[in-house]
């Protein structure tokens, strides 16, 4: 099963959101291998990676996956080593035509199209979040939006 992740950047954790993730996770893998997709870019993606980690601890067959949207060429040889001291495995979907600055949305795409669960802090109409969040619900993808109630 393969878990994702999309939240605003500026999203400032907190226990109640921590509880119902874990709460969640425990509910839809059932024991089932996992991967959770994950990123580096904000508060979200922060809150995400602390409750992957926190699940994987009673969880063995959990995988944390840092999905990439730069060719891991492009990539120094610290930022390569901190990468693979935080995850157990570093994903780059085939994103070469993609030019440098739309990577990060094109990464996003590729997500929500691939996911079984994405679990979103979507709280606003705009931005990258919202439009992965979108993508996701169009594509018939589970998510679960931790955000704002307008978007439940």
């Amino acid at each position: 099963m393969v878990i994702a992740f999309c939240g605003h950047s500026s999203y400032v954790s907190n226990e109640a959101d921590r509880k119902r993730v874990l709460s969640v996770l425990e509910e839809k893998t059932v024991g089932k291998p996992c991967d959770f997709w994950l990123g580096e870019y904000g508060g979200f993606d922060r809150f995400a990676y602390d409750c992957a980690k926190e699940f994987k601890r009673t969880h063995q067959n959990t995988r944390l996956i840092f999905v990439t949207p730069y060719h891991p060429s492009a990539l120094s040889a610290e930022r390569i080593a901190f990468l693979k001291e935080r995850f157990d495995d570093v994903l780059y979907p085939a994103l070469e035509g993609v030019p440098r600055r739309f990577a990060l949305s094109h990464r996003n795409r590729w997500i929500a199209d691939r996911a079984d669960l994405i679990i979103a802090c979507v709280s606003h109409r705009y931005g990258g979040a919202y439009t992965m969040y979108r993508r996701a619900v169009g594509s018939g993808r589970a998510v679960l939006n931790i955000g704002s109630e307008l978007f439940k």
